[in-house]
């Protein structure tokens, strides 16, 4: 082979190996535009759980996308949902004489109809959250501060905010879905 002849495959490998490069690069950096969009505020939360590392966070989440992305939330009966919208009204009028208790019992009946729609059970709360994560990622704030308040020493205003963000969550999860949430209401 000539010079010439091996200079022009060097070049051109150059150039394939550089378009390659690239692909990857916008492959890589589409995935984590495609999680954030998918996960919202979640994707942050990973980013800061992670101390800023993007990469970690996109690894978990998109390990949470693989373990729970399939799954099928069950269907519910129209009974069943108007004994979950009684209960959430009680819990709610219960608020006014025992915020703390309100708010243990908002906190069983998210997780309880999580479970009941086919997400992982109540006791597995990481878990259930994780799956959650992958479906509901823009209502699980408030879940979390019902169920820390529940636990914790929130203020009563805090557990009043805590049940009111809950409730998106707790709607959402009544509805056939993510994009069919219910509107939101004061507690």
């Amino acid at each position: 082979m000539s010079t010439i002849v091996i200079v022009v495959l060097i070049a051109v490998f150059v150039v394939v190996l550089a378009a390659a490069a690239l692909l990857v690069v916008r492959g890589a950096a589409a995935g984590g535009r495609g999680l954030r969009r998918r996960f919202g505020p979640e994707y942050e939360r990973a980013v800061v759980l992670h101390d800023g590392d993007r990469r970690a966070a996109e690894r978990e989440l998109g390990e949470r996308l693989k373990r729970h992305g399939s799954l099928a939330e069950r269907p519910m009966p129209a009974e069943v949902r108007e004994h979950y919208l009684v209960r959430w009204a009680g819990i709610q009028e219960q608020f006014v004489d025992s915020p703390r208790h309100a708010a243990e019992e908002a906190d069983k009946l998210v997780a309880r109809l999580a479970e009941e729609r086919g997400f992982p059970a109540a006791k597995a709360y990481d878990d259930q959250i994780a799956a959650l994560s992958v479906h509901h990622a823009g209502r699980l704030d408030g879940y979390r501060r019902v169920h820390r308040a529940a636990r914790g020493a929130a203020d009563t205003e805090e557990m009043r905010e805590a049940m009111i963000e809950a409730r998106t969550l707790f709607e959402e999860l009544l509805t056939a879905g993510p994009r069919h949430a219910a509107k939101r209401g004061a507690v």
